[in-house]
């Protein structure tokens, strides 16, 4: 079975098998982050820009500000949680209160023959 995952309503929720699962307007704390140059960001989520799967993880970019310094941004790559049961598609988020490490994604490295 396929897992469904979008945004919903402008970027507010992540939905998982048609299921609200995750919403901005937590605080995530940032570590090793761009956004600005707070060494940790207490970082106010706004909205999500971009979803992607990199299975089992569900990862997003979020648009949003730090709070300490009120420097808006987005952030790179960030797991939001991870479909642990695809038949299910029981759905287990992270804590945003706990350290987050955003991370730019890579791409596969191709033959060149």
């Amino acid at each position: 079975m396929a897992t469904s995952v979008h945004q919903l309503d402008d970027g507010a929720w992540l939905s998982v098998n048609d299921s609200r699962v995750v919403n901005v307007s937590d605080l995530w704390w940032l570590a090793r982050h761009d956004v600005c140059s707070c060494e940790m960001a207490d970082f106010l989520a706004e909205r999500f820009v971009e979803i992607g799967v990199d299975h089992p993880a569900i990862e997003g970019r979020i648009a949003g500000r730090c709070i300490e310094c009120g420097e808006s941004g987005v952030t790179d790559w960030l797991t939001l949680g991870r479909v642990v049961d695809p038949e299910s598609g029981r759905f287990f988020g992270v804590d945003p209160a706990s350290v987050h490490v955003p991370r730019r994604r890579q791409r596969l490295a191709s033959s060149t023959g």
